[in-house]
């Protein structure tokens, strides 16, 4: 039987720095989303946007950001995934929470770290994957700049995901590499790509055009949205997944390795 997964990208300005504010508008937009609801993705830093101001602006796990998707997801019976600040064992995270609607959670710590911007000199870097299951898809999450390092990203040859999420705030102005990296990742692993971007300014005066989009493993482009708000929600279907991957058996011809 062909399994199918729903994603529901929400693509949205952020107000900055105001995790209250935030908070407020997401619960918002997440009571609109119609149809069939599985799993929804938030951009990078949904609830403060991407500040280097994690002393004053992290929480703790317990915190009311994460208390705030337990509820969400609950309410709406979805699971649902953003990155947030977090503080743990006196080190900041920006740490990728994906939200069960039992409660239970998976997180992945942003790999790497953006150093042009500063992060790398505020936050500490996750050295673990995480993988999430859902009715038989594997599902591999990233945060933003971990898109320009392939090694990272790479499949195994026994097809370690079927999914890459990635979750960002890029900048305009490199938009371009942002949408050819997300193609490129989707043709290399032979993968779903689902990435949701923000758009608006931000605290910096840094402009974002969004261009989230969902692409198949030939690198198709099955959605995008630049500029303007929107909430767009996609069926995926592991048959499409499934053909591809017999009719063009690329990843067995590739090379083993180990990221240390």
């Amino acid at each position: 039987m062909n399994s199918t997964l729903t994603f529901t990208l929400i693509q949205s300005d952020l107000h900055w720095e105001d995790r209250p504010a935030n908070l407020k508008m997401f619960e918002e937009k997440l009571s609109r989303i119609e149809g069939k609801r599985e799993i929804v993705v938030l951009p990078e830093m949904f609830n403060t946007g991407f500040s280097m101001s994690p002393a004053t602006l992290y929480e703790e796990m317990d915190g009311q950001t994460v208390q705030w998707m337990r509820a969400m997801a609950a309410k709406h019976r979805i699971i649902l995934t953003g990155s947030v600040i977090i503080r743990e064992n006196e080190k900041y995270y920006n740490r990728l929470i994906w939200m069960q609607p039992d409660g239970k959670y998976g997180t992945y710590d942003k790999r790497h770290l953006f150093s042009l911007g500063g992060e790398d000199k505020e936050f500490t870097a996750g050295d673990k994957k995480f993988i999430a299951q859902v009715k038989g898809w594997k599902i591999s999450t990233q945060i933003c700049y971990d898109l320009r390092f392939p090694v990272w990203n790479r499949q195994s040859k026994t097809h370690e995901y079927d999914v890459m999420i990635y979750m960002a705030n890029w900048p305009d102005k490199r938009v371009h590499a942002w949408k050819t990296l997300l193609q490129a990742r989707a043709i290399e692993n032979q993968c779903f790509v689902v990435a949701v971007n923000r758009v608006g300014n931000d605290g910096n005066g840094f402009n974002y055009s969004g261009e989230s989009c969902v692409i198949n493993p030939l690198g198709e482009v099955l959605y995008s949205k630049t500029s303007v708000e929107d909430i767009f929600t996609i069926t995926l279907s592991k048959s499409d997944l499934v053909d591809v991957r017999t009719k063009f058996q690329f990843l067995q011809d590739g090379d083993d390795f180990v990221v240390l």
